[in-house]
């Protein structure tokens, strides 16, 4: 491999080679894609990595690219190839006359793949984004601290099927996986898949285990992130430890919005004499 240490830098990213593993920084320029500059920094093991090209761009440049294994990489399998090309962090822009250097690093990573497993890999192999992390959806906020996933409801957005079932709680060993739907398709969401999820709703915005996309709500790079964060704890069943916290109390203005709220439902026909009861002695206990 090349001598430990060496950088090759492109537009928005910069790869520096080690001796089992290629480091990648993201550049945090305004022209730089969104979800490149949230993952700023990136460890690449060799394992991690399938195969290697390099092949003419756009506009008088070459591309390298670093193809992962399937199941190396817990930010490609959230994505299921939905990355648009531009948002690809394997790929590394370099201008035309970099090319003969560029095929020099090609070279030397392909000699060292050979050492490599070849095939879909059995663990992840690339860490997950870091943990807490947090976005907002059209109808709700979703938040993941390594060991639980919450879906906060907006009174705005969130389907009264999903306000009657209530704000959610997912323990990472209640799931099975996920599934993210880019927000830049329509019906953008991410759905958790708990393990006992017969009888879920077909439809997104009627299921309380998913938060739906919208426009400016759940970007790719702050929803993808996300995901990967959660599928990777999912897949490895180890969730991280964090200290204990009793549940907060609710802001009384909040509690009292949302029973105003509830009583609107009710008032509507959306909302049961039993329903209403139950829901406002539960808001009323957070007190």
């Amino acid at each position: 491999m090349s001598r430990m240490g060496d950088v090759l830098a492109g537009f928005h990213a910069a790869w520096e080679f080690e001796s089992d593993s290629v480091l990648i920084r993201y550049e945090r320029g305004l022209r730089t894609p969104k979800l490149l500059s949230a993952l700023g920094e990136r460890r690449i093991p060799l394992s991690a990595i399938a195969r290697v090209t390099l092949a003419p761009g756009r506009r008088g440049t070459v591309v390298l690219h670093a193809e992962p294994r399937p199941g190396a990489d817990p930010l490609m399998e959230a994505a299921a190839g939905q990355l648009k090309e531009a948002c690809d962090p394997y790929r590394l822009v370099l201008p035309a006359e970099q090319e003969t250097l560029a095929e020099y690093y090609a070279d030397e990573l392909r000699e060292k793949l050979t050492e490599s497993e070849p095939g879909p890999a059995e663990r992840f192999l690339v860490d997950a984004p870091e943990v807490p992390l947090s976005f907002k959806a059209y109808d709700g906020k979703a938040s993941f601290d390594g060991r639980t996933v919450r879906f906060r409801w907006f009174w705005t957005g969130a389907s009264s099927a999903k306000w009657k079932a209530g704000d959610q709680s997912f323990a990472v060993s209640e799931l099975s996986g996920i599934e993210w739907r880019s927000p830049e398709v329509f019906e953008g969401h991410l759905r958790l898949l708990p393990r006992d999820g017969d009888g879920r709703p077909a439809q997104a915005d009627q299921d309380p285990a998913t938060v739906v996309f919208g426009l400016g709500y759940g970007p790719v790079h702050e929803s993808l992130p996300f995901a990967a964060a959660v599928l990777a704890r999912v897949r490895a069943q180890r969730p991280v430890a964090a200290v204990p916290a009793a549940p907060p109390r609710r802001d009384p203005a909040d509690i009292a919005e949302r029973i105003r709220h509830l009583g609107e439902l009710h008032r509507a026909g959306l909302v049961t004499d039993e329903e209403f009861s139950v829901k406002k002695a539960e808001l009323l206990s957070q007190l």
